[in-house]
């Protein structure tokens, strides 16, 4: 790596929301309509089954199935980046398998989150297991941060340690931790990496340091504005444009976690689409009351 290294992608990428039936089965139909609005929108491509997309709650049938229909109905396989990192390697393994047989080659992994205060060598010896298993050169792994979640981080040195052991198989890191002094940090330390936050705010210092775009909740509601954002932040003669795009991506996001983010996005998006299908949640979540949806459009109303 060296100074000159640029990130081998750049983009705004949606942290989809998954759609559940009544019978709280995964949607493919409303998930698919959706992934072609995003795109419409102006996203560079869809992480789909990640936390927003509650993929925790998912069997590994019901992600590769939803994989298969979206690829299968003509989403892009370069434009999707979906959530493979579970507890199990062995799980995470079949999982990203399955991706790069369907032509999807980028995929975000949660770090082996279970156990706690697990040691850098630990952690570094999962991830090393996972690509010696995978076995195949077009993988591009994007290491998901999130330790408000996941309970733990993943520290410096073993991004370091990864990227020299496999140079090209880890290309990314989604940071949701929402310190931007880290994301910072990484930007500095690999500017070879693609450093995305996962908090819309944040994406725009964050470009005007070297990072390279976002994958975000909020970007279900407001890919237009975060796609304004990234394509004009360095330009002089639209800065009111962005100023004003980020405006409306700070309140959205503010009055998105009003209550618990991810059935409020699926809320908004209810709002958007005029679909109740969308409030549907898988448990633990719990869908929004009448009460609290209300409150919810009153302050999308004043905030136009």
């Amino acid at each position: 790596m060296t100074a000159m290294a640029e990130p081998p992608f750049r983009g705004v990428f949606c942290a989809a929301a998954t759609p559940f039936d009544a019978d709280l089965k995964p949607d493919a139909d409303r998930l698919i309509a959706h992934c072609r609005f995003l795109l419409d929108e102006g996203c560079h491509g869809i992480a789909l089954l990640g936390s927003t997309g509650e993929a925790n709650s998912l069997s590994l049938d019901e992600r590769m199935a939803l994989l298969e229909r979206v690829v299968e109905a003509g989403i892009p396989p370069d434009r999707l980046l979906p959530g493979t990192g579970v507890s199990a390697y062995p799980e995470t393994v079949a999982l990203t398998r399955h991706a790069l047989s369907l032509g999807v080659t980028r995929v975000v992994m949660l770090p082996p989150f279970y156990y706690k205060g697990i040691p850098d060598q630990g952690m570094i010896d999962s991830y090393a297991r996972i690509v010696e298993e995978v076995a195949d050169p077009r993988l591009g792994v994007i290491f998901y941060h999130i330790p408000p979640i996941a309970q733990i981080p993943i520290p410096f040195p073993v991004i370091e340690a990864l990227l020299g052991r496999y140079p090209g198989s880890f290309v990314g890191i989604k940071d949701s931790g929402g310190q931007l002094d880290n994301m910072l940090g990484l930007v500095e330390r690999f500017p070879g990496l693609a450093v995305l936050p996962g908090a819309d705010p944040l994406m725009l210092p964050l470009l005007q340091k070297g990072g390279a775009g976002c994958i975000t909740a909020t970007s279900n509601l407001l890919a237009r504005d975060l796609r304004t954002v990234f394509d004009f932040y360095d330009d002089p003669g639209r800065t009111l444009d962005v100023e004003a795009a980020q405006a409306r991506i700070v309140g959205l996001r503010t009055i998105s976690n009003t209550y618990a983010q991810l059935p409020t996005i699926k809320a908004l998006i209810a709002r958007r689409t005029g679909d109740d299908g969308w409030l549907r949640v898988r448990p633990p979540f719990v869908s929004l009351s009448d009460e609290e949806r209300a409150s919810l459009d009153a302050l999308v109303a004043a905030a136009g």
